[in-house]
C-alpha cells in the first residue's frame, strides 16, 4: 500500500528512543523528510547520523519541549524551510510517581507543553492543508489504572477531548487530527523490559491480562502513527486509536 508519504515534511517530538524512534523510523522509509527533537544532545547526534547514513533525510535537534521559546523556534523554523505536512507529539514524562511533584512534572511535559506544541504547530498544519495532520502518542485506556502511572494516564486522557474538538475544527481545511494510545509495550531496556528481566509480579499480571498472550513492540504502535498520517487513512480523524493487542476490556464508542 502506497501512503503518499514521499517527500513529505514530518516533525516528531521525542524522536530517539522506542516508539518515537521507531515513528521517525517508519516516516523516513516512506520516504519522508523527518525533523525531530529530543533533550539529550549526545544521543540526537548519534540518532540523526544512523539515518543519514542510510540515506534518510533527516535534521534532530537538541530541545526540552517544556521551554516554550525553544519549542516554538524549532516549529517555526522547520517550516520556514518547506512547511510541515504531519506533526506527532511524542514527548511524555512517562512514569512519574503518584506525588505532588509526580503530577506536576506530568501535567507540564504531557499536557502543558503537547498543548503548546499544538498550539504553535496548528496554523503551518491548516496553512498547508491538503491532508496535513497531527497525532499525539498517549497511554489513555489500560486496565490497570493504579500504581505509579497514575499521573501519566490521567493527564494524557485529558487530551482526548481535544483531539475530538481539533478534528472537528481544522476538517474543513483538510488537516486531521488524531490520538494513538499503545498498551503494553516491550522492549529491552524500558519499563516492561526491566520488569520482565527482574520477574515481577506486575509485568506477570499484565502478560497475563493480554489474549494475544504478548506485548505490543514500537514498531507496532509506529505503523499505526504512519499509517494515520497516510493518505489511505484520509476519512480517519478525530479518533483514539488503541494498539494494545485487546487488553482494554471496555468497549470503544
Amino acid at each position: 500500500m502506497d501512503l503518499g508519504l514521499k517527500g513529505k515534511r514530518v516533525m516528531v517530538t521525542g524522536g530517539t528512543k522506542s516508539i518515537g524512534r521507531a515513528i521517525v523510523d517508519t516516516f523516513l522509509a516512506e520516504g519522508a523528510v523527518v525533523g525531530f527533537c529530543a533533550r539529550d544532545a549526545a544521543l540526537v547526534g548519534e540518532r540523526e547520523a544512523e539515518w543519514r547514513a542510510q540515506q534518510g533525510r533527516v535534521t534532530g535537534t537538541a530541545l526540552d519541549v517544556t521551554d516554550a521559546a525553544a519549542l516554538k523556534a524549532w516549529i517555526d523554523g522547520f517550516a520556514a524551510d518547506g512547511g510541515i505536512d504531519h506533526f506527532v507529539a511524542n514527548v511524555s514524562a512517562l512514569g512519574t510517581d503518584n506525588t505532588v511533584e509526580g503530577w506536576r512534572k506530568a501535567i507540564e511535559i504531557d499536557l502543558v507543553a503537547t498543548v503548546n506544541a499544538v498550539l504553535n504547530v496548528r496554523p503551518h498544519l491548516e496553512a498547508r492543508g491538503s491532508g496535513a495532520t497531527l497525532t499525539i502518542i498517549g497511554t489513555t485506556s489500560l486496565v490497570e489504572v493504579a500504581g505509579p502511572t497514575q499521573p501519566y494516564r490521567s493527564v494524557k486522557a485529558a487530551l482526548v477531548p481535544m483531539i475530538k474538538s481539533m478534528a472537528i475544527e481544522m476538517a474543513p481545511k483538510d488537516v486531521r487530527a488524531n490520538m494513538v494510545s499503545p498498551g503494553t509495550i516491550l522492549e529491552d531496556g524500558n519499563t516492561w523490559g526491566r520488569q520482565r528481566d527482574a520477574g515481577s509480579e506486575r509485568y506477570k499480571r499484565s502478560l497475563a491480562r493480554n489474549p494475544t498472550g504478548r506485548m505490543g513492540t514500537p514498531q507496532e504502535v509506529a505503523n499505526a502513527v504512519v499509517f494515520l498520517a497516510g493518505a489511505p487513512a484520509s476519512f480517519i480523524t478525530g479518533i483514539n486509536l488503541v494498539v494494545d493487542g485487546a487488553i482494554t476490556s471496555r468497549v470503544q464508542y
